[in-house]
C-alpha cells in the first residue's frame, strides 16, 4: 500500500503518479487531500471551478462535489480509464482523506520531490481546500 501525504503537492502530478500506481495493482491512499495545491492565479482557478459547477442540469450533471477527497479523487478518476475493467479495478484501489485517519498516524508516506510546489516557477498557487470554500 502506498500512502501519500497530499500536502504540499501539485494536484496533477501527485494525481499521475496515484493513477499510475493503482493501475499497476497498488492500493492507493492519499492523505491531507484539503491541502494539496492547485497551479495558477487564483481568480482564474475559481473561475474556471466555478464554471464547471454551473454547467449543464442538477438533475443530469456534471456533479463537482464541494469535499475536498472526492474532488481530489475525481482528479484522478480523470486520469484512469474509470470506463474499462482496468479502469474500474484502479479506481476502486485509490482513497482519499480529508486530514490524517487514525489508522495512517504511524505509517510513513510516500515523497514525490517532483510534485512538490517548490518546483512552480512563479508562486500563484491555491489550495483545494481554499478553492471548494469559495464557490
Amino acid at each position: 500500500m502506498i500512502i501519500i501525504n497530499a500536502e504540499n503537492l501539485i494536484l496533477g502530478r501527485m494525481a499521475t503518479f496515484a493513477a499510475k500506481q493503482a493501475l499497476l495493482g497498488q492500493e492507493v491512499r492519499i492523505i491531507n487531500a484539503e491541502k494539496t495545491i492547485i497551479s495558477g492565479s487564483k481568480a482564474r482557478i475559481l473561475a474556471d471551478t466555478q464554471n464547471a459547477r454551473n454547467r449543464g442540469t442538477p438533475r443530469k450533471g456534471p456533479f463537482i462535489t464541494k469535499m475536498p477527497d472526492r474532488y481530489v479523487r475525481r482528479v484522478i478518476r480523470g486520469m484512469l480509464p474509470y470506463k474499462q475493467a482496468k479502469g474500474a479495478e484502479a479506481y476502486k484501489r485509490i482513497l482519499c482523506y480529508t486530514g490524517v485517519p487514525e489508522e495512517f498516524k504511524d505509517q510513513t508516506t510516500t515523497p514525490l520531490e517532483y510534485a512538490s510546489f517548490e518546483k512552480l516557477p512563479n508562486l500563484k498557487y491555491v489550495t483545494v481546500g481554499e478553492v471548494l470554500k469559495n464557490i
